[in-house]
Formats: structure tokens, sequence, C-alpha cells
């Protein structure tokens, strides 16, 4: 799914008024019935819903709501704000249309107007502002905002919480902002309700399709996307009946140290359920029959060392290679890492753990990386490799200003995984859930990239559907458990359904 900054989804609007061809108010009408339709599902029949309406058409939306609701509940009342400049004509055209209609409280709020009482059973619907706001609120709508948040009621944004910014909110007032417990938003999630310091506005945001034309979307270019079901199943590839192991590839995974076998370990078992042909996992000499016991499946490759990884084997045989989980970060570590990448052949590669703090500490060993490398940092690591910044956006733009310059793909890991690709586009994931912060995750992930790029999967696409594919084995292990219980090595047993779930799809 493509994702848009608000000012072209205006655009993609205005395309659909034009060559449905539909007029602004049956766009309106549209829109507004899927929220009624929510509302209707989940509200109960003497549920008190209040209203909050702003001059646009974010208020005309909440206004043909209201007229809808009317026929069916009794107990809704409509505050129009008033900020003296009336209201825009779809808009306004809602508006009468309520009124004509005489089945609900009207209500004017202007700055010598004393604010409503909200109870906390109440539900309020707010079509203050929508999408296209450029600057904070200030004045009567930043007071009403707060009024709605000191309330305590069950709050419904309208498309995007009233005061939130589609993009950038670095210089927002936070306490102009509508803090919902469900946003519903129209055709495409804003870009902003991706990014973590905008979590406590948006709530739990829901996707409602409102039909706007699909020429104009495909013709719309952005950088932004978001992987759905659809996405990540059309980049699995099919596995044909007389392919063998050797079709699926050889995989080295360079994991453990004294103390951190376990990340090996968890690495090694999800590569090999992600459908690696062969795996041979480089171990210092204390994990060899910790490998063997724990992961019978795979081959071992023994370091010289005893505690931590300082040399790796021959790379000829191998078609990717994993580095990172649990590797420590001692100075014959880094030595044998910048020997590695110092050899003139080359193979797909993915870096992770402690392979990025060490690339942190030596930036000069980008240069050498292969094309297209996948480095999986969490913010703190990434941070180390860049610097450190005040919030999800800023770090966004820094996460793909590095992928373009070093020509490597960045998996920014966290809630709604940002994969920053070497070409410009940035990929957002739409599986995983709380549960997944927990140890050995992301050594689980390393695994399954790693298989997927030994496969023959383009770094890009390994990125795309590894990291769903982890997203949705976490949220299936966690329809049997909870988010509280979930362990890294419950990922990798779901990884099975997840793969089934997809290819099902």
């Amino acid at each position: 799914m493509k994702l848009f900054a608000t000012s072209q989804i205006a655009g993609i609007d205005k395309y659909t008024i034009e060559h449905e061809p539909i007029s602004d108010i049956d766009l309106m009408e549209r829109a507004a019935s899927k929220l009624v339709d929510w509302i209707l599902h989940h509200a109960e029949p003497d549920q008190h819903l209040v209203f909050f309406v702003g001059p646009g058409n974010n208020g005309g939306d909440a206004l043909a709501a209201a007229r809808m609701l009317a026929w069916a509940l009794s107990n809704i009342e409509v505050y129009i704000m008033d900020l003296g400049k009336g209201m825009s004509g779809s808009a306004n055209t809602n508006l009468e249309r309520l009124q004509q209609q005489n089945r609900t409280r009207i209500v004017y709020i202007d700055n010598d107007s004393s604010l409503p009482e909200i109870k906390p059973t109440d539900w309020v619907i707010d079509g203050l502002f929508g999408s296209g706001l450029s600057r904070s609120l200030k004045g009567l709508p930043s007071e009403i905002v707060k009024h709605i948040n000191a309330s305590g009621a069950k709050v419904i944004a309208i498309d995007i919480p009233s005061g939130l910014m589609g993009e950038d909110n670095r210089e927002n007032d936070r306490e102009a902002i509508v803090r919902a417990d469900v946003t519903l938003t129209f055709q495409f999630p804003k870009i902003s309700f991706l990014l973590p310091e905008n979590d406590p506005f948006t709530g739990n945001w829901l996707v409602q399709n409102i039909g706007l034309h699909p020429d104009a979307i495909e013709k719309t270019e952005t950088p932004f996307f978001y992987t759905d079901q659809q996405v990540a199943r059309e980049l699995l590839k099919e596995r044909r009946t007389f392919a063998h192991k050797g079709t699926f590839g050889h995989a080295l995974l360079i994991a453990g140290s004294y103390g951190k076998m376990g990340a090996a370990v968890l690495a090694s078992r999800s590569c090999l359920r992600t459908g690696v042909g062969l795996l041979t996992t480089h171990v210092p000499r204390l994990g060899y029959s910790i490998l063997q016991n724990s992961i019978p499946e795979a081959m071992a490759s023994i370091d010289q060392s005893d505690l931590i990884f300082t040399q790796n084997p021959d790379l000829t045989p191998f078609n990717a290679v994993g580095i990172g989980p649990g590797l420590d970060t001692k100075c014959n570590t880094g030595r044998g890492i910048q020997q590695m990448l110092e050899e003139e052949l080359k193979k797909p590669m993915v870096i992770d753990a402690d392979a990025l703090n060490l690339l942190a500490k030596n930036p000069e060993w980008l240069k050498n990386l292969p094309t297209e490398t996948i480095l999986t940092p969490h913010p703190g690591e990434f941070a180390r490799l860049t610097r450190s910044v005040d919030c999800g956006y800023e770090r966004l733009k820094l996460a793909m200003d590095y992928a373009l310059e070093n020509g490597v793909v960045l998996v920014l890991k966290g809630a709604y995984t940002a994969i920053a690709c070497p070409d410009g586009t940035c990929w957002f994931n739409s599986t995983g859930n709380p549960g997944m912060a927990t140890a050995g995750s992301g050594d689980v992930l390393t695994g399954i990239l790693l298989g997927l790029l030994a496969q023959g999967y383009s770094a890009k696409d390994a990125a795309i559907l590894g990291v769903y594919l982890h997203g949705l084995a976490g949220d299936l292990a966690v329809r049997e458990s909870s988010q509280e219980a979930l362990i890294a090595g419950d990922i990798t047993q779901h990884l099975g359904k997840a793969f089934a779930t997809l290819k099902d799809s």
C-alpha cells in the first residue's frame, strides 16, 4: 500500500471528485457512512455522543455522521466551533441538512461561551480539524482540545486527531492535540501515525476505505509504503517440486560468545525455519557442543578462540552471511569483522547487534560493505551509527538519508518497523505487537533475513518479507498466549504458521 503526505491525499481527493466523477458533498457522505457503520457496530443504543465540529471538511464529515446517526440514536449533541468565518461549502450544506432534520441539539461555541460538560461515560466525536493542518492550535481550538482531553471520555477522531499534523510534528504543541482512543482514518494511515511520539494521540487507528480513485493513487509518486498482506504475499517465492537443499542456498551465521550462545541458537533456528537449504553457524570453541545439541540441523564451524569470534571461515561455499547476534565487542572480534569485510569475495550480508556496535565505532568499514547489506539496528544502535535525535520523524528522515548515502538496506526496528532502502523508498511494516519487545527477538529476525538472502531474495525483498513474517509469527504466538508471556523462541515456533497464513491469503 502506498502512503502519502496529506497534501498529496488532498490531490487524490480532488482527482476522485473530478474523474469518478462524484461531488464533494457525496464524497463527504461516503466518508461519513464509514464512520456511522463503525459507531453503530460498537456503541450501545443509549450511548451519549458529543460531536465537536470545526469549520472545514472534517467538520462536514462530523455533521453528516451526526445526521445519519440521529435516525438510529437519540442521545446526540453537536457543538460547532464558531471562529467567525462560517463553514466551508460542503460542511455548510451538511449543517443545513442536520438543522432541517431537527432531531439533534446544535450549540455554537465561541470565545465568550462556556465549554460544555463532558462526562467520562460520553463518547466524544472529534471533527474539529482534519489532515490539512499546518500549524499548532491556539486560542479557542486549543482550549476545546484541552477540555476534551481532560474529560476522561472515550474519544473517536475523524480521519486524524485534531491538532496532529500528517507528517512532521516536531514544532507542534503537544498539549493542543486531541488524545483519541480510536482514530477512523480515510483510505490511508497518515505517516505521523507510524511514529512513536504520536501514539498517545492516535490510539487504535483503523483505515476506512472510501473508494478514492485508483488511477490517482497509482499515478501519485511517494517514497513511503506500508507492507500489508498483499505486498508480502507477492514477494513470497514458490518452492518447485524438483527443488533440493542446494536450491535454497547455504547460509553462514557468525554468532555467539561466552555467555551469549543463546543468541546463536535463536538465530540459527529461525534461519532454518525460514527455509534455507543449508546452514553453517560459526561459533567460538566453547559453543560447539551447545550448538550441536540444540540445533542438529545446523553444521558447526569452530573459531580459533574459545570465547569469541576472531576469524571467519572461507566464504566461498556460502550464498549469504549473517553476523552479530551475541558476538560481543572485543578488539579481536572487531579485527575479525574488519578482515572479513576487506575480503574481495563479497556475499549478501545482514549485520546485527554487536556487529552494528563495532561498525558504529569504525565507520570507515562502511565503504567495504557488500552492496545493499542489510543493517538491523534498534533505535539505540541506530543512534550509535549516526547521532541521537529527539523524535521518530527526525529519526526516520535520518534513516532514509543513511540508507541512500551508504547503499544499505536499513531495518529500523520497533513498532511499524521502517525499512529504508538505497533506492530512496521506505517501507513500514504492518505486523507485530508489543510482546515482541523481548530478549532475542532481534536474533530471530536476523536468522529470518539471513535465510531469505541465502535463498536468493534481493536485500530489499528479504527485508520487507522477513520483517513481515517476523511480526506475523509474533502475532500468531500471542493469539495462543499473551504479550506478557511471549519469548523469542515462540516467534520461531510460529514461523511455519506465518508462512502458511501468508500462502493461504
